[in-house]
C-alpha cells in the first residue's frame, strides 16, 4: 500500500506537471476527440492545483515511509 501511495504520487505530478508546462494536454485531448475541453481544463486554475495535490501526496507517502525505519 505504502509504495502504492508513492507511485501515485509521483506519476501524478510527473504527468500533471508534463501538462503544465508543455503542450501535451492539448495534444492528448484533441485526439481523443474532446477538443473543446481544452478551454476549460487547459488553464492554471485547475492544472496548478491538481499538481500541487500530487506533490502534497507524494510528501505525505515519503513522510510516512521515513517516519516507519
Amino acid at each position: 500500500m505504502k509504495n502504492r501511495l508513492l507511485t501515485l504520487g509521483l506519476a501524478g505530478s510527473v504527468i500533471a506537471a508534463l501538462c503544465c508546462f508543455t503542450p501535451l494536454m492539448p495534444v492528448v485531448l484533441t485526439a481523443l476527440g474532446l477538443g473543446g475541453l481544452i478551454g476549460t481544463l487547459y488553464t492554471d486554475a485547475v492544472l496548478l492545483p491538481v499538481l500541487a495535490g500530487f506533490l502534497v501526496l507524494t510528501g505525505v507517502a515519503l513522510w510516512r515511509k521515513t517516519k516507519q525505519r
